[in-house]
């Protein structure tokens, strides 16, 4: 929040006392009495600190004698000077809040540093000026508990894949203790979650290890696969003579239809299948040109 300063004093104002100043001269000199400058500038003091500008995202409260007397801005307004005082300007954008927790357990001891961005604003200001003394300070330090809090209730797996559901766990906790502030909590997102050095190396070989193992199932299933088929075209071929002849022609051809292969087949074999005239007739279309 911003203070109430000098620097805080409008253009205006500054435009108003000199314009004062300058005409109590001018009339000091053409009258030749000095009393004329004396009213200038008393004139253009209670201008300079009675004219404030607020910004078109501000809001500031007016107090007059201490006691809350309304809300003014955007724009230009008036007050009483020694009268009348200004609380600090709220800024009504949406702002941004970094928190952070080191070294913090989780559910399974695990430390870890979390980081986290809180989008919030203000949407009441005459609550977060008149009911809290830092809203900014107890945003942040709301932040920061909430996030120790809800790391100890999440284990590391869940901190790591679960971050969106984290955020939104946070974002309600938050919201609700900041409301009656005149505050609430857009919401929380969870930028980076930090381990030990030496467990991500652990979790590194553990990772590698369960890969490892679910190629060597997928593999072996893989095996228990084909092994099963073999058993099932051995028991379609026992069954039918006649087809396992045809697969073993289809074999040779599949092997001899290439130009300059050749296959040497026992003699028995061509007698038992039948092949002569199917390796003829092969060997006669891989002779055409």
């Amino acid at each position: 929040m911003k203070k109430i300063d000098i620097g805080q004093i409008s253009g205006i104002g500054r435009l108003s006392f000199v314009i004062c100043l300058l005409a109590g001269g001018v009339i000091t000199a053409a009258t030749k009495s000095p009393a004329w400058i004396f009213v200038g500038t008393a004139i253009g003091l209670y201008l300079l600190f009675a004219i404030k500008v607020v910004q078109q995202w501000e809001k500031v409260a007016v107090l007059r004698l201490g006691k809350y007397v309304g809300l003014r801005g955007p724009g230009i307004f008036f007050i009483v000077p020694i009268f009348e005082t200004l609380s600090a300007y709220v800024d009504q954008r949406v702002r941004v809040a970094s928190v952070s927790a080191e070294s913090t357990l989780t559910r399974d001891t695990v430390p870890v540093n979390v980081d986290a961005i809180v989008f919030w604003l203000v949407w009441n200001a005459e609550k977060s000026i008149l009911e809290v003394e830092n809203f900014i300070e107890a945003i942040n330090m709301s932040a920061q508990t909430a996030l120790r809090e809800s790391i100890g209730r999440h284990q590391l797996a869940q901190m790591i894949t679960e971050r969106e559901t984290m955020g939104r766990e946070l974002q309600r906790i938050l919201d609700e203790k900041t409301n009656p502030w005149g505050i609430t909590v857009q919401s929380v997102e969870i930028r980076d979650v930090k381990i030990p050095a030496g467990l991500e190396d652990a979790m590194s070989r553990q990772a590698q290890a369960e890969r490892e193992r679910q190629a060597r199932i997928i593999l072996g299933q893989a095996e228990t696969e084909i092994s099963n088929s073999f058993v099932q075209a051995a028991a379609a071929y026992a069954e039918n003579p006649v087809a396992l002849h045809l697969r073993a022609m289809n074999m040779l051809y599949e092997a001899i239809k290439e130009r300059g292969s050749m296959v040497i087949v026992p003699s028995s074999a061509v007698e038992t299948m039948g092949l002569g005239g199917s390796l003829a007739t092969a060997s006669l279309a891989g002779a055409k040109p």
